[in-house]
């Protein structure tokens, strides 16, 4: 099974791949949100998500880094 990072290390990752190029992410979610406060539920459906597996491919801006920071603890994040 896959561990997760901490919110820090997911932030600086995310922030040394900004920096290096606007490059696009694979996001998967991997957890469900049922149970989960309003505002995770919103983020997941504003990154396209919303069922257990389902990916999408995003360009990485400040905003989409901001919703995956947000939500890491649902989600894995692959660089393309």
């Amino acid at each position: 099974m896959r561990q997760q990072l901490p919110r820090t290390e997911v932030y600086h990752y995310l922030k040394c791949l900004m920096v290096n190029a606007m490059g696009k992410v694979k996001i998967t979610q991997s957890r469900s949100d049922i149970k989960r406060p309003e505002t995770q539920q919103r983020t997941l459906r504003a990154l396209g998500l919303g069922k257990v597996n389902k990916s999408v491919e995003v360009e990485l801006t400040p905003q989409i880094a901001g919703m995956i920071t947000k939500v890491n603890h649902l989600i894995t994040v692959q660089e393309l």
